[in-house]
């Protein structure tokens, strides 16, 4: 037996440097495929919907309205309908408060409907709504009265050169948001134009 063993460990010594190069390449081997199997498994995928993943846009809120910011800064409102079925009482410009929060937007509305006369919508008339951005007005730079601006005390008011909106509602009730009050008691198709001589009813 002790024969035996001698003549085994002989055997190994001589194939020893044989041994050593089988191991090594074995080593090798082992390595590469792991290597290989790392390099697989964070290979980035692409997919099909790569093409299609887009910038998400910023969302805020017009009046009540939720609506999304583009980035031409136009407005459209999120998950808007395609129709309005009008309830008693309604006028165009309550509906579009309602949709776009801005009243603004009737024109939109009775373009798309052609309506021949936008102040008489009836009860259970089913009205389309066009997918255009929010119409909102601009505030004016002047927000305060000066000298030459003297408060406005009646319930009218004539404009003259220089006039806006937003100035006559500040001399009439310190509150330039008022002009959309104003705007809706005189039906102004666009309050952002006023013409000299023209009438303009303050409620009170």
């Amino acid at each position: 037996m002790e024969a035996k063993v001698k003549q085994l460990l002989k055997t190994i010594k001589l194939n020893e440097s044989m041994l050593s190069v089988i191991f090594g390449m074995i080593t090798v081997v082992l390595i590469g495929i792991l290597v290989f199997r790392m390099y697989q498994g964070n290979k980035p995928e692409i997919t099909s919907d790569a093409d299609t993943t887009s910038v998400p846009q910023a969302t805020e809120t017009v009046g009540e309205v939720a609506v999304e910011v583009k980035e031409t800064g136009e407005k459209f409102v999120v998950d808007q309908p395609e129709t309005y079925t009008v309830q008693a009482g309604d006028h165009l410009w309550m509906i579009a408060e309602q949709v776009y929060g801005s009243g603004y937007n009737w024109v939109d509305i009775a373009k798309e409907n052609e309506l021949v006369n936008p102040s008489v919508v009836t009860s259970g008339q089913t009205l389309r709504l066009p997918k255009v951005a929010v119409r909102e007005i601009v505030k004016p730079a002047t927000a305060t009265i000066s000298p030459e601006m003297p408060k406005i005390e009646g319930d009218s008011y004539t404009v003259v050169k220089g006039d806006n909106l937003w100035n006559i509602c500040v001399r009439a009730y310190s509150d330039g948001y008022k002009w959309t009050e104003v705007s809706k008691f005189n039906q102004l198709v666009n309050a952002s134009l006023i013409e000299v001589g023209q009438v303009i009813k303050l409620p009170r």
